[in-house]
């Protein structure tokens, strides 16, 4: 074989030869572990590396005190703006569909000539329903359930209309299907309206107590990570002093300033802020919740009182009973319990007296129904009708002189929930951009103070 012509090479020798590390593959990492050794063996080395985890350590404290109680000042802001209006908003649909279905009987018992008030009453209410209903299907995305009642209203709304224009019609006729007609909107707003409407006010309110949870959880990360900072500047400058003998570093020192204002201001802040959301929700949003079931209870009450002179006994119980006088008596019950807990829930005088107030004109309405009924009873149809609807001395009286005191009540109540929530969200506010920005100076601190120890040795 010719000596310029070289032999291939075999596929092992190949691979062999790819296989080998190349000359300072790995010295890289190597020689940087080893200078990293060799400089903790220094006091210079010893510390660059001791400045470099107190500053990450102070920037970690001050990113996740940022993250955290930015998390929780957006949720007290939902509270705020968001779930407690939507929550609201949602009760106050249901009082507008359950105060037209009392309306509508009402103005159906007066006869053939509708009084005005009472049909501009009952068009107000639907045009409040519609109104918020709109409302919330915009501002309740991401709820499955608020959105297919929102949907479930929209679709039985009409119809309930409907049928009460037909009730309407026939009634200025003098056809007793009006009474049918009225009857037949009734079961339908109790059936499927009111029941949407309460689970989307449930919805809508457990939405709120989710809101209320995540802005009241402590921010745990930040408080461990801020005390490890403070636990390592400490160290540090007592290290420092042990070694040099001298009391302070300016540096180090401004950064456990920086870090302790921080501190302070995030275990403050977040305390404040937990004390005035769990008053507004213990003396505002409970009481509302209360006061609007009270006030739902009276609403069907009175619509259930106006049936009872509507059915004239053909509608029965399982027992024999009036349907619908049964139902008032289970509502007057619920309304009597509810104004209650709203007094022991009220705290101060001017959310109890106007709950007192009212359940003084309950008891009057109770008394007046009861002699309507006697009247009813007897054979007096007429003198029984105005009893219930006249406009002194009746059951209707007392339900208005109720509805006002509850709609004061819950007026109040509202002031008191924006009031201390408010309150809740602003002890928040400046928390995350401070909290970051202190940080920040803090970790320079701390590069400074560490600086000036490594120029000693230079």
């Amino acid at each position: 074989m010719s000596p310029n012509v070289r032999e291939p090479e075999t596929r092992e020798s190949a691979a062999g030869s790819a296989a080998q590390p190349r000359p300072g593959a790995h010295r890289g990492w190597a020689g940087a572990r080893e200078r990293l050794r060799a400089a903790a063996t220094t006091e210079p080395g010893r510390l660059w590396i001791i400045g470099t985890v107190v500053a990450v350590l102070v920037v970690a404290f001050g990113a996740v005190t940022a993250w955290e109680v930015s998390d929780r000042a957006a949720a007290a802001d939902d509270v705020v703006n968001r779930s407690q209006p939507l929550s609201a908003d949602a009760a106050s649909i249901y009082r507008s569909l359950a105060d037209a279905d009392t309306a509508a009987a009402s103005g159906f018992l007066a006869g053939g000539q509708e009084p005005l008030d009472v049909r501009k009453r009952y068009d107000t209410d639907i045009t409040t329903a519609s109104r918020l209903l709109v409302k919330a299907a915009a501002n309740t995305t991401g709820s499955a359930e608020s959105a297919q009642q929102i949907a479930t209203l929209n679709e039985q709304l009409p119809l309930y209309n409907g049928l009460i224009e037909q009730a309407r019609a026939n009634n200025r006729q003098g056809f007793p299907v009006g009474g049918a007609y009225l009857r037949f909107a009734n079961q339908k707003m109790s059936a499927s309206l009111l029941p949407a409407a309460q689970k989307l006010y449930e919805a809508e309110t457990g939405r709120l107590y989710d809101d209320y949870d995540q802005a009241d959880t402590w921010p745990y990360a930040a408080t461990v990570l801020g005390l490890v900072a403070l636990g390592g500047l400490v160290w540090v400058q007592r290290r420092n002093y042990l070694r040099t003998n001298r009391v302070f570093n300016h540096g180090l020192l401004a950064a456990t300033a920086a870090s302790t204002v921080v501190m302070l201001w995030l275990v403050v802040g977040h305390a404040v802020a937990s004390s005035d959301l769990s008053a507004s929700r213990a003396h505002g949003q409970e009481s509302l919740k209360v006061l609007n079931d009270a006030r739902i209870s009276s609403l069907q009450a009175r619509a259930n009182e106006n049936l009872t002179l509507v059915a004239r006994g053909a509608v029965l119980t399982s027992d024999g009973k009036d349907q619908y006088e049964a139902q008032f008596a289970q509502d007057m019950t619920t309304l009597n319990d509810k104004l209650g807990t709203a007094r022991n829930l009220a705290d101060d005088a001017a959310g109890r007296t106007p709950v007192t107030q009212a359940k003084a004109d309950m008891d009057a309405w109770q008394q007046r129904h009861t002699a309507a009924r006697k009247t009813d009873d007897s054979g007096d149809y007429d003198g029984a009708l105005t009893q219930v609807l006249a406009a002194k001395g009746s059951t209707g009286e007392c339900f208005d002189k109720v509805d006002e005191q509850l709609d004061a009540a819950i007026a109040h109540e509202q002031r008191q929930f924006t009031s201390a929530a408010s309150d809740g969200r602003g002890a928040l506010t400046g928390l995350p951009v401070g909290a970051a920005v202190l940080a920040v100076l803090a970790a320079a601190g701390a590069g400074v103070g560490v600086s000036r120890r490594l120029a000693e040795y230079r």
